[in-house]
């Protein structure tokens, strides 16, 4: 093992899928002293989640969750049948059982190489805002989508209750992020973890442009600057990559469904180090990406 300690990043491991979780059994740290951020979509099912966290806690020194929208689906296969807000904070007491952090948690505060950072996961969902093109309204966009055929999935199986929506739920969690935020030390850099990107821009390479209002919200474009981001983490849109945006790296972390990760010419790279940090990412992106759903 390497005496150098590091935190590493992944997401969108979707260990329900087989060869997933075989890509699972590989998850291992390099130092003893190794953290893993977790940046959402786990899995489907509320026991796979906690299971898949618990195994890596078992591995890792630290590990540090933000939700994806998967966690947050009700399917009717899952024996928790929880929903909205409930499944959410179920979810955070089930980490917390566990030794795994939450976006409810004090943020880690990281020492090791690259610190001292904050390690804030976030979980501010999505409100339709990043607009298909040509759309001039959240309306009009959602219908563009489902005239295409391209919906998200979580229109059936993400229940935002007691909000009346999904856009409620967001702008909530967006205030509530906000002032946690603003309340860091001014001194101490942050890591930004969230499952959706906190900018536009790269959803500008998924295949189908109309896609993009489930993948975020244009309340956090600022975030990396106003929260000092050293590095913002994110997944979701199964494009893993490195993009910089105000000179501060903004990392895609995920792995995908095995139908995207085996039809690259490279297997996937499963632990991205955020701390040290390398110039540049080892895999291509993939603009033929479909929809993560």
């Amino acid at each position: 093992m390497s005496d150098v300690e590091h935190l590493y990043a992944i997401s969108d491991l979707h260990v329900g899928y087989k060869d997933n979780q075989r890509l699972l059994e590989q998850l291992r740290p390099s130092s003893p002293r190794d953290w893993l951020i977790v940046a959402g979509d786990v899995a489907d099912l509320f026991g796979q989640v906690i299971e898949t966290l618990s195994l890596l806690r078992s591995r890792f020194a630290r590990v540090i969750w933000a939700p994806g929208n998967h966690e947050l689906w009700t399917v009717p296969s899952d024996p928790v049948q929880l929903r909205g807000v409930q499944r959410y904070e179920a979810l955070v007491a089930a980490c917390r059982e566990i030794g795994v952090d939450t976006p409810e948690d004090d943020y880690p505060l990281w020492t090791g190489p690259g610190g001292p950072a904050l390690i804030a996961p976030l979980f501010v969902l999505y409100d339709y805002s990043f607009l298909a093109p040509g759309a001039e309204n959240a309306e009009q966009s959602l219908a563009m989508a489902y005239e295409q055929g391209i919906v998200c999935v979580d229109e059936k199986f993400l229940y935002p209750e007691p909000y009346q929506g999904r856009a409620d739920w967001c702008r909530a969690r967006v205030a509530y992020t906000e002032s946690r935020l603003a309340a860091t030390d001014p001194a101490l850099p942050t890591v930004l973890v969230n499952h959706f990107p906190l900018r536009r821009e790269p959803t500008d390479m998924l295949y189908f442009p109309v896609f993009a209002q489930w993948c975020g919200t244009t309340a956090t474009h600022d975030w990396h600057l106003r929260f000092r981001a050293a590095a913002c983490i994110y997944g979701h849109l199964h494009i893993p990559r490195e993009t910089h945006y105000d000179g501060i790296r903004f990392e895609e972390v995920s792995i995908g469904y095995p139908r995207e990760w085996k039809a690259r010419p490279q297997p996937p790279r499963l632990l991205r180090p955020v701390f040290p940090s390398q110039l540049a990412s080892q895999i291509a992106p993939h603009a033929d990406a479909g929809p993560p759903v």
